[in-house]
C-alpha cells in the first residue's frame, strides 16, 4: 500500500510543477511520493481536526520538505532545480511565504475532500 501512496503522491507533485512552470525534475516526484506517505500515516490525525488547521500542518509539512530537498540538491549539490531569492520572504532562496500559502490552499482543496470521503465511506 505505501508503494501506491508514494507513486501517487510523486506523480501529483511532479503533475503540479508541469502544470505551474511547464516541467519537472526527477527528484521532485520522490519528494511528492515522501509528502504523500507521510500525509497517508498521519491522515487519521489530520481528518479529526480543523480543517485550516490540517491544512497549516499539511502546509508546514510540504514547506519543511521542500526547505530540506533545496538544502541538499540545490545549495549542496548545485543542482539549481528551483531558486526563490527573488521573491519576497524566502529563506536561503529555497522556500517563500508565497510558495507556502499556495501548498496550504492545496492541501486545504486535497484535506477538504479526504474528509469527505471518510465521511461517506
Amino acid at each position: 500500500m505505501y508503494f501506491l501512496i508514494f507513486i501517487l503522491g510523486g506523480w501529483s507533485y511532479a503533475l503540479i510543477e508541469i502544470l505551474y512552470r511547464g516541467y519537472t525534475f526527477k527528484s521532485m516526484f520522490f519528494l511528492g511520493g515522501l509528502v504523500m506517505i507521510t500525509f497517508y500515516i498521519l491522515c487519521p490525525d489530520l481528518i479529526k481536526m480543523n480543517l485550516l488547521i490540517a491544512s497549516l500542518i499539511g502546509a508546514g509539512i510540504i514547506t519543511f520538505y521542500e526547505f530540506l530537498s533545496g538544502l541538499i540538491l540545490n545549495l549542496w549539490l548545485g543542482r539549481n532545480i528551483w531558486d526563490y531569492s527573488s521573491l519576497h520572504g524566502n529563506i536561503l532562496g529555497q522556500i517563500c511565504p508565497q510558495f507556502s500559502f499556495c501548498w496550504f490552499l492545496l492541501c486545504f482543496a486535497f484535506f477538504s475532500m479526504v474528509k469527505y470521503i471518510y465521511r461517506i465511506i
